[in-house]
């Protein structure tokens, strides 16, 4: 029997091993070249003092991401102008920027604005190249809403929108802006780009190598990416892929987690022993293994299925958003205690991996929401 959600759509049951799942020779070689490039220009350090510049993030290093590794056309068709790949490999990605904390727009811009440019690549006037390119940050309104505070009209020159976006994703210094706005036939995703005198209010949020703000416009230019009949359709997509990148992202978070606490471990001693040693850390280490291991299961199994036919992984997606979630807040909890006295200070890195991954808790949604999902999906 095959479980359906609340709508009425079908999705069948995910099978056993799907292709892609097992890591190939390109997928190694893209994660050891994105590992090493983080680890020079995207230590904790690097990190923070990049989040507090104007732009939020590295502008070399984001040049970097698009030039030398390609995050923005990655997962693009080769006949919109990426390489042609998938979200297996998007997947790895996403999974080193988690481990990196990285704070460039990977997540808002080249995963999420990519593909939402990608719903109408023939639009006239979609700025897609230019956001393959790097050259335009794209970003996205939360996708939990049926619709942002805004009103599309026609124009004799194109669609004109007015209103306002909240919690936009580096909104204060994005480019293009992707939101969903009413007309008269219903809503329908806008990508829109705001003119400089457009107002934009930044937000204090917890995690602050994720800088999020409000922007309002009026009588804007805009390029619909949807009609009416297929806004919904390309929202559930783009929600899925949402949750099945910040899962992916969490699982490069719980990794280096656990790696920075079994290090700690095994240097800091008390009694005369390395604090490693003792039964009780080790139960606690172990179980943070077993959430690694869950998550990095559960994600990338979830990037296989939604790379062969996104509406066919929308279970495995639930999943992967609602384990993943669980794991990486688990595993910050658990670094911050391990650490001691020093992991209770704001200066460790654990904090700042925490703040990401509560951020990412609210972006999304929490393990509950997804578990609810999860039971609508199956008919419980």
């Amino acid at each position: 029997m095959s479980p359906t959600s609340a709508a009425g759509a079908e999705h069948p049951w995910p099978r056993s091993e799907p292709p892609g799942l097992t890591p190939d020779t390109e997928q190694i070689q893209l994660r050891e070249a994105l590992r090493g490039l983080l680890g020079k220009y995207s230590d904790i350090e690097q990190v923070r003092a990049a989040a507090d510049t104007g732009p939020g993030y590295s502008p070399q290093l984001w040049r970097i991401l698009v030039d030398e590794m390609s995050v923005t056309s990655l997962a693009v068709p080769e006949d919109n102008g990426g390489l042609g790949y998938g979200t297996a490999e998007l997947a790895v990605v996403l999974e080193e920027c988690g481990r990196a904390l990285v704070c460039e727009p990977v997540y808002s811009s080249a995963v999420l604005g990519t593909q939402a440019l990608l719903s109408a690549p023939e639009a006239e006037g979609n700025p897609l190249p230019d956001v393959l390119a790097g050259n335009l940050v794209a970003t996205m309104s939360s996708l939990g809403r049926a619709t942002d505070d805004l009103r599309a009209t026609p124009s004799p020159h194109g669609w004109r929108v007015g209103g306002a976006v909240t919690h936009l994703l580096g909104g204060h210094g994005a480019d293009i802006v992707i939101a969903s706005a009413e007309t008269a036939d219903g809503p329908r995703l806008f990508a829109l780009r705001p003119p400089e005198d457009a107002l934009r209010t930044e937000l204090r949020v917890l995690d602050p190598t994720r800088r999020q703000a409000d922007l309002s416009v009026r009588d804007c230019p805009a390029v619909a990416l949807t009609t009416a009949d297929t806004t919904a359709t390309v929202r559930t997509r783009l929600r899925d892929l949402a949750t099945l990148a910040l899962a992916c992202e969490n699982t490069g978070i719980v990794e280096r987690l656990l790696e920075m606490t079994v290090g700690y471990a095994g240097t800091r001693h008390q009694f005369g022993r390395a604090i490693g040693s003792f039964q009780a850390v080790k139960h606690r280490l172990a179980d943070l293994l077993v959430s690694l291991e869950r998550a990095r299961s559960a994600s990338r199994y979830a990037a296989a299925l939604y790379a062969e036919d996104p509406d066919s992984a929308r279970l495995a997606v639930a999943v992967a958003g609602a384990v993943c979630t669980d794991a990486a807040v688990h595993a910050a909890a658990e670094a911050v205690q391990l650490h001691g006295g020093v992991g209770f200070t704001w200066e460790h890195p654990a904090h700042s991996y925490f703040r990401r991954a509560l951020g990412n808790e609210a972006a999304q949604g929490d393990a509950r929401n997804h578990r609810a999902r999860i039971a609508a999906l199956i008919g419980v």
